[in-house]
């Protein structure tokens, strides 16, 4: 009577364990398809034919991952060992579908930098003339906090040279001066973005490691449960 009893209590708090992994893994799948929506909406005219694949690739697995998950609260509340195990083997190809897109990634991005450096010039050259390409451009620079593709000087090298755009500055666009420097951002969108990059790789290379990892947990509470599942089963029939 003990044994079964300390086989429900570990079978109960495996259970919760998994909700609690289950419900942090639908935030991270809705972050992921935000993410992905965002830079596939904003970042499309901005980037190669694979980096686009990428993107759309990065919103379809969060929007795969938050629909399973919902999926697997269900198969954890029920119990039933026969989906806890489809559930674990779901997470494991999860996983390795994620190891692959961070080695994918990594393979491209010198590739997306030259791209992102030729998309950028090519867009900012029609600035003004086309209203996506116009928004586009305003979107990157204030969200990036940067004017220009290598500065901001790239707007007055322009032929015909062409006026900062609002979006440059740091400061309200009332009390903004364009040609004050104090008032702009000087630093260009593609070397901002490179140093970030450079700056900041060996926190996202561990960042991507420890993302890919996470759903093993989850691999392992739902054996785990299964197991727990049967083992109780046998006991009651025993």
């Amino acid at each position: 009577m003990t044994k079964r009893l300390e086989t429900v209590a570990t079978m109960a708090c495996m259970k919760t364990l998994l909700m609690i992994f289950n419900c942090v893994f639908w935030v991270f799948g809705i972050l992921i398809l935000y993410i992905g929506i965002w830079m596939r909406i904003h970042l499309r005219d901005l980037s190669a034919e694979g980096s686009k694949a990428i993107l759309l690739g990065v919103a379809s697995l969060g929007a795969i991952l938050t629909l399973s998950t919902m999926l697997a609260c269900c198969c954890t509340t029920r119990g039933h060992p026969a989906l806890l195990y489809l559930y674990g083997a779901f997470l494991a190809v999860i996983a390795i579908m994620e190891l692959g897109a961070g080695a994918s990634i990594y393979a491209c991005l010198s590739n997306l930098n030259e791209t992102f450096d030729q998309n950028m010039n090519e867009t900012m050259s029609l600035y003004g003339e086309n209203k996506k390409k116009t928004d586009d451009i305003n979107i990157i620079q204030s969200t990036l906090a940067c004017c220009g593709n290598r500065g901001y000087t790239d707007w007055l090298k322009m032929y015909p040279p062409r006026e900062i755009p609002q979006s440059c500055c740091k400061v309200t666009a009332e009390s903004c001066d364009v040609t004050n420097t104090n008032d702009i951002y000087t630093q260009g969108c593609y070397t901002r973005v490179l140093d970030f990059i450079n700056n900041n790789f060996s926190m996202i290379a561990g960042l991507g490691v420890g993302v890919a990892s996470f759903p093993f947990i989850g691999v392992l509470l739902a054996c785990c449960l299964a197991s727990n599942i049967n083992k109780a089963n046998y006991e009651q029939v025993a």
